[in-house]
């Protein structure tokens, strides 16, 4: 895994190291260097940065992941942004095809369901939209083709999500063809999130649209995260990339949930 490409950004490189980690669980700073494509220099001050967040825990040499297991854990929002990014646009392409001229669909926050509003500006479909994401809404507005709502409500720190009122209260009075969602984590037959907050603003968009669309990479399939959405029941598709646990799709195909797998262009995006 050689990661030594010029044009990788800081938060993409760290997002990177951060999943070589994971997959891993531990490695010597110029194992990281090698597969990164970087100086040791440049991993030591990445460490420090991820350390800092709460992502890993420096070692003598090298580094190892401490925040797997925690279930109100959360990547920041840069490296998120960069994390599995061509399964995120590949999910998101596929997202923005199920799309019809007139639909009204529900964008739900984060960075997999960004590639989606992003893939449907681009096919340039008559939407109108409604989102708690800021960020999102932003990217909708760009088209003049979708009528963007944004509900109101609160910021939640470190991120350009809207929680609380009144946006939940407006979810309950909508009736959108589609909804847009993602989730923290996939275990099982359950989806969950980090915090109260979240998972209550998601359960209200799932509960607005006639047909729910999960867009989750293949690395949300992991350990319950600490406040339940719902049962995957709840929605009526899941779109996701190859590498997802083959044992879990089964399950969730035999609960009635169909599941779209992506295929990844070699290489990924530039």
């Amino acid at each position: 895994m050689n990661m030594n490409r010029p044009e990788v950004i800081p938060a993409q490189r760290r997002s990177l190291l951060l999943e070589y980690l994971l997959q891993r669980g531990a490695a010597s700073i110029q194992e990281l260097a090698d597969a990164m494509g970087a100086s040791p220099s440049t991993v030591r001050r990445d460490l420090e940065q991820l350390e800092d967040e709460g992502h890993l825990r420096r070692t003598h040499g090298g580094a190892v992941v401490s925040s797997a297991n925690h279930s109100t854990f959360e990547p920041d929002a840069a490296i998120a942004a960069q994390a599995s990014r061509a399964e995120k646009l590949a999910i998101g392409a596929a997202a923005a095809g199920l799309l019809s001229t007139g639909d009204s669909v529900v964008f739900d926050s984060g960075s997999t369901v960004l590639a989606a509003a992003r893939a449907a500006v681009e096919r340039r479909v008559t939407l109108t939209a409604v989102t708690n994401d800021l960020g999102i809404g932003q990217v909708l507005a760009a088209s003049d083709k979708v009528r963007v709502v944004v509900p109101g409500g609160t910021v939640r720190r470190g991120s350009l999500t809207l929680v609380g009122e009144p946006a939940q209260s407006f979810m309950r009075d909508i009736h959108a063809d589609v909804a847009f969602v993602g989730t923290q984590s996939i275990t099982g037959g359950l989806l969950s999130d980090t915090s109260v907050e979240i998972a209550s603003i998601k359960r209200a968009m799932i509960a607005a649209a006639r047909r729910v669309v999960l867009l989750a990479d293949s690395s949300k399939f992991q350990p319950a995260a600490f406040y339940k959405i719902c049962d995957v029941t709840a929605v009526h598709e899941i779109i996701t990339d190859r590498a997802a646990p083959a044992k879990q799709l089964d399950q969730i195909r035999e609960l009635g949930v169909k599941v779209t797998l992506v295929d990844i262009a070699p290489g990924g995006p530039e």
